[in-house]
């Protein structure tokens, strides 16, 4: 009899390759396991055995290095950012940062390019997408942000397997630097006229922390009385102010007609008022100025009269700046009463941000070493060197005075006119 042949089991992991009926070679090949635990395999088929092996050697790579495609429907580039930003990226991110994302997705990125499978999108749809975004009318900035955004969609669908490339990250997003003028700080000059406005105003100490501290807007609307140690002149900044989001409260049997949730009469607030600062160089102590303690106790006594006055109107918090009857500053007021400030000071317009680059100019004109402005200003150790070069900016009276002792390193000091005194016993 015989003698039967015996049959080699394949390892776990291993392919298997063989001549179907049809006359062509197949091949399963294990690519791991489905979400309900089942193994999952992938069918591939070719005309030649050589072909075929070539293409398994091709797909056992992407599956032992985690970037071939998991089981299951693909994904669209639409299914993926909508999932992605409710899901994956709001419970993680700040309100600001979900926002910037779901404008990104829902007003730019799905219309332009959400047909697309993930595993199909190639970089130039998104660089022809920012062309059509710029034509459009859009500014580089903001289709740089839809860049940002689909770059950091699409690299956590690579990691999860979804996708083997980050087609965002192969792309060219658009140049911003020519968007945005120069920006040209404050003088110091400008900064008194300023000042001589701000105390004709209310909360006037506001405008001083941006100008002579340079806090960040959501730091100085953030500040609650209980971080300002006004004894040992210096406060803390632990929070940021939130802008506020709203949704309509009125019944739906009688709407209020406004489209904006802002506008309605019996809005809700849905956004927390302020935010923990999450890094460690944002959670800093700052000095107060004299002249600034001083504004900040005449502004604490200015507060408690209108608390007085206000009686069971007021408010009751424990921020530093407030409205007229209590309760946090909105950011969007706040806006314009900086940009009434500035024309009623008779001082050109620029953003309350360029506030900021003003103090740190001061700073660095004032000899203050850069590990204490770096304290101040609230940055990050390891991209202080770069702020400093964002935020401070050199005035021509500097400038000036480098050339004047570069030419006197170099040339020596000047030569100062001689008197001929034979010209003079002429005369």
């Amino acid at each position: 009899m015989a003698e039967k042949k015996k049959r080699t089991r394949r390892a776990n992991g291993e392919s298997a390759i063989y001549l179907g009926k049809d006359g062509r070679w197949h091949a399963r090949v294990p690519m791991g396991y489905k979400d309900d635990g089942t193994p999952y395999r992938r069918h591939l088929t070719r005309p030649t055995r050589k072909d075929l092996v070539e293409e398994v050697r091709r797909l056992e790579k992407q599956r032992d290095e985690g970037s071939a495609r998991q089981p299951g429907k693909p994904w669209t580039v639409e299914k993926w950012l909508l999932h992605w930003v409710e899901n994956i990226a709001k419970p993680v991110v700040s309100e600001n940062t979900y926002d910037g994302y779901e404008v990104a997705v829902r007003v730019h990125l799905v219309p332009g390019v959400g047909k697309h499978r993930i595993d199909r999108l190639e970089p130039e749809h998104l660089e022809s997408l920012y062309r059509r975004m710029q034509k459009n009318g859009s500014k580089p900035g903001t289709a740089h942000q839809a860049h940002r955004t689909i770059r950091t969609a699409l690299g956590e669908a690579v990691r999860r397997g979804h996708a083997a490339k980050n087609a965002a990250a192969l792309a060219k997003p658009p140049r911003i630097e020519e968007e945005e003028a120069e920006v040209e700080p404050y003088s110091l000059e400008e900064v008194q006229r300023l000042l001589i406005e701000v105390n004709k105003r209310r909360n006037s100490a506001r405008w001083m922390l941006a100008l002579a501290l340079g806090l960040r807007q959501g730091e100085t609307l953030g500040l609650r009385w209980s971080d300002v140690d006004l004894d040992n002149e210096y406060l803390k900044l632990r929070r940021n102010r939130l802008r506020p989001k709203y949704q309509h409260g009125c019944p739906e049997s009688s709407p209020c007609g406004r489209v904006a949730a802002g506008y309605c009469p019996d809005r809700v607030q849905v956004r927390r008022e302020t935010k923990n600062t999450k890094s460690r160089a944002g959670r800093r102590a700052v000095p107060l100025p004299g002249p600034l303690v001083a504004m900040l106790r005449q502004h604490a006594d200015a507060q408690e009269r209108e608390r007085k006055a206000a009686g069971v109107l007021w408010g009751e918090s424990d921020y530093v700046f407030t409205k007229p009857l209590g309760g946090p500053l909105s950011p969007n007021t706040d806006y314009h009463d900086w940009k009434r400030l500035l024309e009623d000071a008779g001082v050109r317009d620029a953003r309350l941000h360029d506030a900021r680059h003003t103090a740190a100019t001061v700073l660095m004109l004032l000899g203050v070493p850069d590990r204490v402005i770096d304290q101040i200003m609230g940055w990050e150790p390891g991209t202080s060197a770069r702020m400093r070069a964002r935020y401070l900016h050199v005035p021509d009276a500097m400038l000036k005075d480098v050339a004047r002792k570069i030419a006197e390193a170099i040339w020596g000091l000047p030569e100062t006119p001689s008197v001929d005194k034979n010209q003079d016993n002429e005369v």
